[in-house]
């Protein structure tokens, strides 16, 4: 009734509210109404406007007035008023109107199939609103090119309802005189789809849903919903749909929907979104403090963790985390003179924490937080800010944020000295740079000393086992504490004993554990050995740690193990030295001695640093090549193989001779070597020959008139010496064959481990290769060794108990060789000692199963054990 509610301001405010306009983009009225409930009704503008004048108490905002001059359900009122401001207020007056009436396209029971397809000409995969405007299109063009009657009957057959159609269109005609009289301009141009969804967007603001699980949406106010099966949006639905009705049946359905960006919510809903910050927290590339922001609409997350300014939201809270963070712990990115030297003070005291091993140095960070607190003024809270302070205090206070070095600590340092804890180590000429970490768990706890890549080559493991002086004594418990309980008694208490070794022993005169063993032994009498410490017991911060660098102080591995480390990067330290060489120096597809001088090692300047390198030849089958290496021994090896193919390649091939001299039964020995092909076993027969030459006249060829003498000499001596280590080879192939046909066929279970062994011994003597890596003067010796198997072989089933025991007695030194070569790092080549060590428990072989050919030397298992002992 009109007349109860000009006399009811109260009640006009809260009918409007309760049609639909708080869920609107835009609150149309100003605040306060008297909170009473009504129950329906609808003011006309002329009503409303009376009330106003009257009473003079109720005021509408623009948007308000622009709603209440719109003949349509505020929802498309307020989608009329926005489209106005975004350019495309002729679309959605179509929409608003389609919207208003009941829905035009008809689908008969008896025709559901022939109204599908008449009607899915109109629609669009996006959006249904679309196919409001699609049909509209088609109705204004139909309308121009039929007749009155031909228009109806058009209609019909395309299944359109012509009542609604008009009705559709006098509601348009209506709602587009409105907007004339509020001088608002129709747009000529279609508009994007994003400009008309989000004009429609504000008016279906609790109308939007989140796809959940299987098509099923997430709405306002935690309602579930679908996609109505008739829409082109139901198959495969988008992440973010609005719709224009929900509508429950058998399941509540969204109808006319279209796809949306979460984005376009944010600027429509402002003011129904809630707001929430969570982690607030510093970053120092924009200098300010960060929070991510969630945005919620009706339940519904529509900003998800979003990083925005914390300053301006919370500026008390932005300030507290701007000075812990970014001056107390020190993220601030400036070159301001305090920042710098503040930081360089924590670093040294930070630095002392570490060498000592203690976190009870440097004070608390709250003591920096209360030292900053009272300095920095109010509403300080980003970079920006607070450089723009102290720019002006600066110049009356310049030393206002200044640390001292009493505020910093909490005890005194005076222990901690550079003798103790050296900032380098020295290695031979080099001067390496350590570093000192305290964190149990990392993997550079401890000291790690820095070395350069290209340096890499140039560093043995010897003297890191001392560690720095101030942790050396720790070490020294550590040890002893590692020792087998039979030994460790005699060293209670372990401290003491360790702080003695330390004041007694001579730092770098031996390995740590050599000189300990030597004074434990001088302090109590009990000896033991370097492989009595259990150094797996040992903690981590009490070995030295190895970090490999680049050029640029990347680092590029780390590790305990030097040799480790080495064998892994072995291509990047070549890499890093073929860098830092001249260029020229390695050389390709060489056939003649034409490179002038080839020097055993080359140095270039690299920084602080020399790099040092070992050129060398390398053998390419048809060529040779230089290439310089990181290790000295490898460049050995490698330059003798390529030496050999140089000569080979600019000498005669003794082929042929081999070919002509050689009898045929070494001929038939050579074809059925073990290796297959026979060339095999022919180049490594002429390679034994080129290097028994050059070992014959001590040639180290490293220069072009070397290499002609070294020519001329193996040219003339080639051949007969090829055809010596020939017939030597056919000896050893024709006693290798008969023993392996001796090894056939069945074999009892008490021979069977001499068995293994004599095969593994096989294996050993005779393999690809063997040749040259015997040499000439062995090949006698290998001969013998397997006349001695074929002895072994005979007298097997004869005896085999005494076999094996003398294979327990082969085997105690053999286990003991092992150990020592174990011990052989893997940048050096294997001691000569331990070859001839090798060589010997062949000889020993010869003196346990066949002793009627004699030995060489003098031999038994003592012998063998002292000699390995004394390496």
């Amino acid at each position: 009734d009109p007349e109860i509610l000009r006399t009811n301001l109260a009640s006009v405010i809260l009918q409007m509210l309760a049609i639909g306009l708080g869920d609107i983009g835009g609150f149309p009225f100003i605040e306060p109404p008297d909170p009473r409930h009504i129950r329906d009704g609808f003011l006309l503008l002329e009503e409303l406007q009376a009330v106003e004048s009257k009473h003079g108490k109720l005021v509408l905002t623009p948007l308000g007035r622009n709603l209440a001059q719109i003949p349509v359900d505020p929802r498309l009122a307020r989608m009329v008023v926005e489209s106005q401001q975004l350019g495309c207020l002729n679309e959605v007056l179509v929409i608003a109107a389609g919207l208003s009436i009941q829905d035009p396209r008809e689908r008969p029971m008896e025709k559901k199939q022939a109204s599908d397809e008449a009607h899915r000409r109109f629609a669009d995969p996006s959006s249904d609103f679309v196919s409001w405007i699609n049909l509209w299109q088609h109705l204004k063009d139909q309308q121009k090119e039929l007749s009155a009657s031909q228009f109806r009957k058009k209609c019909r057959d395309e299944y359109l309802a012509y009542l609604r159609v008009r009705e559709w269109q006098d509601l348009y005609a209506q709602l587009k005189q409105a907007v004339h009289d509020l001088k608002w301009r129709l747009n000529d141009t279609p508009p994007s789809y994003d400009t008309l969804h989000r004009a429609l967007l504000s008016g279906l603001l609790s109308h939007v849903g989140f796809k959940d699980n299987n098509n099923e949406y997430l709405g306002a106010r935690n309602r579930k919903f679908f996609v109505f099966p008739g829409s082109p949006l139901a198959k495969k639905g988008p992440k973010w749909i609005m719709a224009a009705e929900l509508t429950e049946t058998s399941r509540l359905f969204a109808r006319c929907c279209a796809k949306i960006e979460p984005e376009w919510l944010e600027p429509l809903a402002a003011h129904l979104i809630k707001k929430s910050y969570v982690e607030p927290h510093f970053e120092a590339k924009p200098g300010s403090v960060i929070a991510l922001e969630n945005q919620v609409l009706y339940g519904l997350t529509v900003v998800h963790r979003r990083k925005v300014q914390y300053g301006p939201i919370d500026p008390v809270e932005a300030r507290e985390i701007f000075i812990r963070s970014a001056l107390a712990e020190g993220q601030l990115q400036t070159q301001e003179a305090f920042f710098v030297a503040n930081q360089k003070l924590l670093e040294d005291i930070e630095s002392l924490e570490h060498k000592s091993r203690r976190r009870d140095i440097l004070v608390d960070e709250q003591v920096l937080v209360d030292f900053y607190e009272p300095r920095i003024p109010e509403g300080i809270y980003n970079a920006q800010l607070f450089f723009g302070w102290w720019k002006k205090a600066k110049r009356e206070q310049p030393d206002l944020l200044d640390f001292s070095k009493a505020l910093l600590m909490q005890r005194n340092a005076d222990h901690i000295s550079t003798l103790d804890f050296p900032d380098t180590w020295h290695k031979g000429n080099l001067r390496l740079q350590l570093s000192y970490h305290f964190e149990p768990a990392a993997a550079d706890d401890g000291v790690s000393v820095h070395i350069p890549v290209a340096l890499l080559n140039q560093i043995d493991d010897s003297d890191f086992d001392w560690l720095v002086a101030g942790l050396r004594e720790e070490k020294c418990i550590a040890l002893i504490k590692s020792l087998p309980k039979s030994l460790r008694r005699n060293f209670v208490p372990a401290p003491d004993y360790a702080r003695a070794c330390v004041q007694a022993m001579v730092p770098f005169s031996a390995s740590l554990l050599e000189a300990m063993c030597k004074q434990l032994l001088r302090m109590s009498g009990t000896r033991i050995s370097p492989e009595d410490f259990d150094l797996t017991q040992l903690p981590a911060h009490l070995q030295m740690n190895f970090k490999i660098e680049d050029d640029k102080n990347n680092l590029v591995a780390e590790g305990r193990v030097l040799d480790t480390l080495k064998a892994e990067l072995q291509g990047v330290v070549a890499k890093a030295i073929r860098q830092v060489a001249d260029k020229g120096i390695e050389q390709e597809a060489l056939t003649e001695w034409s490179f002038g001088d080839l020097p055993q090692q080359y140095q270039q300047q690299k920084g602080n640093y020399q790099v040092r390198a070992f050129p060398a030849l390398i053998d390419k089958k048809d060529s040779v090549a230089i290439k310089l290496f990181d290790d000295e021994f490898e460049a050995l090896d490698a330059h003798r193989q390529g030496l050999r193919r140089l000569l080979l390649l600019n000498i005669p091939s003794p082929v042929k001779h081999l070919q002509q001299a050689l009898p045929n039964k070494a001929k038939l020995a050579m074809y059925f070597n073990p290796f297959g092909q026979v060339q095999i076993l022919i180049d490594d027969i002429i390679a034994a020959a080129v290097q028994q030459l050059l070992d014959e006249k001590a040639l180290d060829v490293r220069n072009q008139a070397q290499f002609e003498q070294a020519k001329d000499w193996v040219r003339q001596e080639l051949n007969p010496t090829a055809e010596q280590i020939a017939l030597k080879v056919e000896q050893i192939l024709t006693l290798y064959q008969s023993i392996k046909k001796r090894l056939k066929g069945k074999i009892s279970l008490d021979i069977a481990f001499a068995m293994s062994d004599i095969q593994s011994q096989l294996d050993k003597l005779v393999f690809k290769g063997f040749v040259e890596s015997c040499g000439w003067n062995r090949l006698a010796d290998v001969a013998r060794y397997l006349k001695a198997i074929e002895i072994r072989v005979e007298k097997l089933p004869v005896d085999p108990t005494r076999d094996r025991l003398h294979m327990q007695s082969i085997n105690k030194v053999q286990e003991a060789l092992n150990a020592q070569l174990a011990k052989v790092p893997r940048s050096q080549p294997t001691p000569t000692a331990l070859i001839e060590a090798r060589w010997m428990i062949e000889e020993y072989r010869v003196s346990c199963f066949a002793q009627v050919l004699g030995t060489a030397y003098p031999i038994s298992e003592k012998r063998i054990l002292n000699h390995i002992q004394q390496v």
